[in-house]
């Protein structure tokens, strides 16, 4: 389930920022909606089930989401989610080098292969 906007939902940034000039979701999240801290929680249990399971694992969200999970699956505080770029249909790769979690690809597109 994608980020629950709250009184923000399908308004656009600028939509947004008409009332409350400099807003960002990141620093200064929703009103009536999901706070980033619950968002993060539902993330954080998405990384643990990830984890906890043998082999690979293909999981289907938003883009907020993901960058949320990306974040937490990385150990980094839910907002450092904003650093993550997402384009609409992206793929992004998770994964690990030796004993490290990583970012293998992200906001990949396109017609590329994923080799």
């Amino acid at each position: 389930m994608e980020w629950d906007y709250g009184a923000y939902e399908g308004r656009t940034s600028a939509e947004i920022r008409a009332d409350r000039p400099g807003w960002l979701l990141w620093r200064d999240g929703v009103v009536d909606g999901e706070a980033l801290t619950e968002v993060s929680q539902r993330a954080d249990r998405v990384v643990a089930l990830a984890r906890s399971v043998p082999g690979d694992v293909l999981a289907f969200a938003h883009g907020h989401l993901l960058r949320v999970v990306c974040s937490r699956w990385l150990g980094l505080a839910p907002e450092h989610a904003s650093l993550f770029a997402l384009d609409p249909g992206a793929l992004g790769v998770l994964g690990w080098e030796r004993e490290v979690a990583v970012v293998v690809r992200w906001n990949h597109g396109g017609d590329d292969p994923l080799d």
